[in-house]
């Protein structure tokens, strides 16, 4: 089987990037020869960790599945397992060729998915579940997790009077416009004995969020972890001055990004669906291993982005939302069950739901390798 370029939009690298041209001498390579080694590369890959290509090592042809993909923002760290995944040939190796559409939001990814327009988006689980407490939900699921720990948190200045949650008492949180940590703010609160009106909420533009809290115009800020508190210390904010206070650190049982698929596409196309999670697996694995160089991989296809940021981003990544305590005993991509249904209530104390969705209405484990195929240490 020939071995298309897939995930354009992720593979080729932005013009200007490190990537040298093809020689000519390669290009004119006979095309029986180049098929056959692609043939064999895409074999060897097959036989190697996490079952990539199972079906091609058995030596089954097929065509390439073509695939839309949704992700719910414009390419950063957090997409290095996607990036890693194309550019290693890993979703072609599936026989899938994975095309990239960027959408406004996770909201606005899961309904692309719930229309069909994408066959898989990755998405937040939070907004997932709020989708899925409408009474007329399409049956969306996700199928994978990515962020075992959601990457909300609260930012703030020590030298702004806050080093513990507590502190935020009498303080003016900027809450920028779409942003999801709020939604949890109810449940954090009451979870951690705090009066939510205590806290002065102030409504910023998501472009003013750090630059406000450096300029000490709030006193801290909600946001992802992995994004403002980055974002801040290079905007010249001391390290020693920030005090980062992740939700999942005061009692908050939410997963973060997951993979979700087209309910139609997942009942037609099982082994398609299974693929992809392998080489989602396998790429996270790969970004793991090799920090440095998923975070070129990743800056090679943004505009203006900056390595440094990049691969800061994705360590904290890593050991914060990823590699977590539960991910090294149960293996990455899954739930546990009870904790997803704690999650579940922790978000109708901000949102009633239209019929409260169970733990089976929000997650599928059947596309699931098994456990020895996802342990990433």
């Amino acid at each position: 089987m020939a071995v298309a370029c897939a995930f354009p939009d992720l593979i080729e690298p932005r013009s200007g990037a490190r990537n040298p041209p093809i020689p000519k001498c390669l290009q004119m390579r006979v095309a029986s020869t180049i098929t056959c080694v692609l043939a064999l590369a895409t074999g060897l890959l097959g036989r190697a960790d996490f079952g990539i290509g199972e079906a091609l090592a058995q030596g089954e042809a097929r065509q390439p599945l073509a695939i839309q993909f949704s992700l719910d923002r414009p390419i950063d760290a957090a997409a290095a397992p996607l990036v890693l995944a194309s550019a290693r040939g890993l979703f072609a190796s599936e026989g899938l060729v994975v095309a990239t559409n960027i959408a406004s939001g996770s909201a606005d990814a899961i309904a692309r998915v719930a229309a069909g327009s994408s066959e898989f988006a990755l998405a937040d689980i939070n907004e997932l579940i709020r989708f899925r407490g409408k009474s007329d939900a399409p049956p969306v699921k996700a199928v994978f997790v990515l962020f075992n720990r959601a990457p909300y948190a609260i930012i703030a200045r020590k030298s702004r009077g806050i080093q513990v949650l507590s502190d935020l008492e009498g303080k003016i949180l900027g809450v920028a416009e779409g942003d999801l940590s709020i939604r949890l703010w109810p449940a954090l609160a009451r979870q951690n004995g705090l009066k939510i009106a205590s806290v002065k909420q102030t409504k910023i533009g998501a472009a003013l969020r750090e630059p406000m809290l450096s300029a000490a115009q709030v006193d801290a800020v909600t946001g992802f972890s992995y994004l403002s508190a980055v974002n801040l210390r290079d905007r010249g904010v001391p390290a020693d001055d920030l005090a980062v206070l992740r939700f999942a650190d005061f009692g908050a049982e939410a997963y973060g990004f997951a993979l979700i698929v087209s309910p139609a596409f997942a009942a037609s196309r099982p082994e398609a669906v299974k693929g992809f999670v392998r080489a989602l697996i396998a790429g996270t694995d790969l970004a793991i291993k090799q920090p440095e160089g998923a975070a070129d991989e990743v800056v090679s296809r943004m505009e203006g982005g900056a390595r440094d940021l990049e691969l800061e981003r994705w360590r904290v990544l890593i050991a914060d939302n990823i590699l977590t305590g539960e991910v090294r005993r149960n293996g990455i991509g899954g739930v546990e069950a009870a904790r997803l249904d704690r999650s579940i209530d922790q978000i109708a104390e901000d949102y009633k739901f239209g019929k409260r969705p169970t733990v089976a209405d929000i997650f599928d484990d059947t596309f699931l390798p098994s456990l020895d195929r996802r342990l990433i240490n």
